[in-house]
């Protein structure tokens, strides 16, 4: 699948087929992040991927309840292990795990898989499930698997709104929604 169709075809998938992805596509998928950029080549990402169905229903339930998550495949729990902090005075390791997942989306929707990104779940839930290490971020949980819903396209803001030249020209700069 070509970049730029895999970028158009990615949504947040809330409905899965119970089928175990393959562990070639898993594979791909993880060596796509593998080659993720990160702040002073750290990778300083680490994922927890879950395919055992007892673990992913606690997952679900430590995500708020959001039980199509425990339907998916696989799930990936990312986590960080930096606490370096960039000169600008952001910190490296959310943004850097932050890349690294968009590489596993765009992985998975290049492999006929739908993922959904979830930051609503309790962090110290999910460490206690899976053994995490208290000094280790739990950054982010993506479901991944095969979609059984229909693909929906959010409305999105147009170029203009989101991109000005040389200098700052945005009037409704705090418009979140198209």
């Amino acid at each position: 699948m070509e970049l730029y169709e895999a970028i158009r075809l990615r949504y947040s998938c809330r409905q899965y087929f119970d089928k175990p992805v393959e562990q070639e596509k898993l594979d791909r998928i993880f060596d796509a992040a593998r080659l993720a950029p990160s702040a002073k080549n750290f990778q300083d990402w680490r994922f927890v991927l879950v395919t055992e169905k007892n673990t992913k229903l606690k997952l679900a339930q430590a995500a708020r309840n959001q039980m199509f998550i425990a339907q998916a495949g696989a799930i990936v729990v990312a986590c960080g292990i930096s606490d370096y902090v960039m000169r600008c005075g952001q910190p490296c390791g959310a943004i850097d795990v932050a890349i690294a997942l968009e590489h596993i989306a765009l992985a998975a929707t290049a492999e006929g898989l739908a993922s959904c990104w979830i930051g609503s779940f309790d962090p110290d839930e999910v460490r206690k499930i899976l053994d995490i290490p208290k000094d280790v971020a739990v950054i982010e949980l993506m479901p991944l698997g095969y979609p059984a819903d229909a693909r929906r396209t959010p409305s999105r803001l147009k170029i203009d709104k989101i991109v000005c030249m040389n200098k700052w020209q945005f009037v409704d700069y705090k418009e979140f929604s198209a």
